[in-house]
């Protein structure tokens, strides 16, 4: 094999472990957004169902999409809401999914750039996934 030759073919192999890297993402942020979606969805239901008379009275339905509504606003509320199944913990669930994709896909890209052997990238997504991570644990939301 001649080195032009040679030089061709790590061209291919790099280009297509860029395009698998680039298909995982992909399937990431489209499974991520669709299971949350298919989350808050259920949550919907589910909190339809425990409430039907939502369905038939306008004060009931303004009470619950008042901004003042009462929701899980922790982790620890949205998870014991999950134990009990309630629907609004359900859909806050579903909205921390999707909150979550994009963190993942961060993560992700860390760990391609480490198959790719691209070591400025790799700090440069390490630095960026850290401080996503670290608005998340400092963060409160306004409260």
């Amino acid at each position: 094999m001649t080195d032009v030759t040679a030089a061709r073919h790590e061209g291919r192999d790099a280009d297509e472990k860029v395009r698998r890297v680039e298909l995982a993402i992909s399937s990431l942020l489209r499974i991520g957004v669709v299971t949350s979606l298919l989350v808050v969805l259920a949550g919907t239901v589910v909190t339809f169902v425990h409430h039907p008379h939502y369905l038939s009275s306008r004060h009931d339905l303004v009470r619950l999409t008042s901004p003042g509504a009462e929701f899980p606003h922790s982790v620890p509320s949205v998870i014991q809401g999950l134990q009990h199944s309630q629907g609004r913990a359900i859909v806050m669930a579903g909205l921390l999914l999707l909150i979550a994709t994009p963190v993942l896909r961060v993560a992700i890209s860390v760990l391609a750039f480490v198959y790719q052997r691209d070591r400025t990238f790799v700090v440069i997504t390490t630095v960026v996934l850290a401080l996503l991570l670290t608005s998340f644990v400092l963060g409160r939301g306004g409260a």
